[in-house]
């Protein structure tokens, strides 16, 4: 007989799941942000008896902004309460969602979880062709010398590409370093080896130091707890309503499809930009 959670003195842990891509304004499919995830992680470090906080994450990643966010929050509220954070890789944690992981004090894998892709990306078009090609002319002026950076409509300059990628390594600079902070000794790989954007499974990724054990979050609260340890799931907001009466469809899934066929016109052109977005960062894992 289970006993009400108020005579319940087993140890209680707090499950929260990170799902989806990274961005400040998530897709149609769900994602991680520091607005829909910061509310999470309160509810989850204020429950009470808690022993620790259990991240299962199942991300490709995306900005480095909101997943420095997020990961900030972790350890501010760890900290505070003085519980530990496991993270649970399922799927993936790559990229922003590593970055995330890396919050944690222990990160546990399944051997086919992904993680790693510890690089940033930058990622567009030019369309001065296109215009020429259907004589539009592109009529821009600006105040300052460097406004129009990476216009699409124009040829890259070589400035322009010299300014991205000295953007790139600062961002990437900052990356590493979070890394090399929060995994220390534990990493068991040259950073040549380690920080390059590449990806390993989760075994290797135990090897390289990169994750600590294989498992999941069921058998690791099993294994720290004993067999009477409690996870409470504390969920997120509610998804939006065409997502709930269409549970099957997701960003990684038919959205874009269905919605060119006009079936979703609820769907905005943001939000399928988006989706294919999100499906693109899950093609770049295999996945």
């Amino acid at each position: 007989m289970q006993l009400p959670a108020l005579f319940d003195r087993n140890p209680r842990i707090a499950h929260v799941r990170l799902q989806g891509a990274i961005a400040a304004r998530p897709g149609f499919g769900g994602g991680i942000s520091l607005a829909t995830t910061g509310p999470v992680l309160d509810r989850a470090f204020a429950l009470k008896r808690l022993a620790a906080v259990f991240l299962s994450i199942n991300s490709p990643g995306g900005s480095p902004v909101q997943s420095s966010l997020v990961a900030a929050r972790i350890r501010r509220l760890a900290e505070e309460k003085k519980v530990p954070v496991i993270a649970c890789v399922e799927d993936a944690a790559a990229s922003g969602g590593y970055w995330i992981a890396c919050a944690a004090d222990e990160i546990v894998a399944d051997p086919a979880s992904i993680l790693g892709s510890i690089g940033v990306i930058a990622a567009g078009f030019g369309f001065q062709e296109a215009l020429a090609r259907y004589g539009v002319e592109r009529r821009v002026r600006t105040a300052g010398t460097e406004k129009s950076f990476l216009d699409p409509f124009r040829p890259e300059s070589p400035e322009d590409r010299a300014r991205l990628e000295t953007l790139l390594e600062d961002l990437h600079g900052e990356f590493r370093a979070w890394v090399a902070a929060r995994r220390g000794d534990r990493l068991k790989a040259p950073p040549e080896q380690l920080f390059t954007g590449r990806f390993w499974p989760g075994r290797k990724a135990v090897e390289l130091g990169l994750a600590d054990r294989l498992g999941d979050a069921a058998g690791e609260a099993k294994r720290r707890f004993g067999e009477k340890a409690r996870l409470v799931p504390i969920g997120g907001p509610r998804p939006p309503l065409l997502r709930r009466l269409l549970p099957g469809l997701s960003a990684g899934g038919p959205v874009p499809a269905l919605a060119a066929e006009g079936l979703l016109p609820g769907l905005s052109v943001e939000a399928m930009i988006a989706a294919l977005e999100e499906r693109a960062a899950w093609a770049r894992l295999g996945l």
